[in-house]
């Protein structure tokens, strides 16, 4: 059984739906930046250990990503999911946990890295838009692809109802990532790219619009 901890900073709604997915491992714990976190409660009323280190009590970046790897690393992770943790990592907090240290972004990278996606999306035109799961690299938003989800963009798309729709591709997307790399069936080969022991299609497409 692996050892999985999750970083969140807010209601943590992707942590919520790995936990509710029942893995065959174990969630060692969920580590936020904030005390007033949602998500926290949530991971408390289901016997999940929660801890709090808080940015605002350290004075770098440097600092903070000691004792949140510190902290981390006493609960031995197989593997550290970011589950909405708003913070950019230093570089050597990411090569401490190089090939273990996963997030979920809201676009098809390496397409809109950043913020702002979905309105950036809109604005563009593209009649395809999702979410990545994806390694983290110290190059931000650009780590080797695990899994992707795509919706149709439609023409009264806002920003906000695109990202629910989105919201509802990543609940799915990120647990099945999470078990994939736990049971060794997609992991990252010595030259950093995601190989999966499963059978793959080559005739599967998505068009959008579908017009009859």
């Amino acid at each position: 059984m692996k050892n999985i901890v999750i970083l969140i900073s807010g209601r943590g709604s992707n942590m919520q739906a790995i936990v509710e997915a029942n893995l065959p491992h174990r969630i060692a714990a969920v580590i936020s930046n904030r005390a007033d976190a949602g998500g926290l409660e949530y991971a408390v009323a289901r016997g999940i250990p929660t801890a709090v280190v808080s940015h605002r009590e350290h004075p770098t970046r440097e600092a903070f990503d000691t004792v949140l790897a510190a902290e981390i690393d006493r609960h031995r992770p197989d593997l550290v999911v970011l589950a909405g943790f708003m913070r950019i990592l230093t570089p050597g907090f990411v090569e401490h946990f190089a090939g273990r240290l996963i997030n979920i972004h809201p676009s098809l990278l390496p397409s809109y890295t950043g913020l702002h996606t979905h309105q950036r999306a809109i604005e563009d035109g593209v009649k395809l838009h999702g979410c990545t799961v994806h390694f983290v690299t110290a190059d931000l938003d650009h780590g080797p692809i695990i899994a992707q989800g795509a919706v149709p963009v439609l023409c009264d798309d806002t920003p906000d109802t695109l990202a629910a729709r989105i919201l509802k591709i990543e609940h799915r997307i990120y647990p099945q990532a999470v078990g994939w790399l736990c049971s060794g069936q997609v992991s990252l080969n010595a030259s950093g790219k995601v190989v999966s022991k499963g059978a793959e299609t080559s005739d599967g497409f998505v068009i959008s619009p579908v017009l009859e």
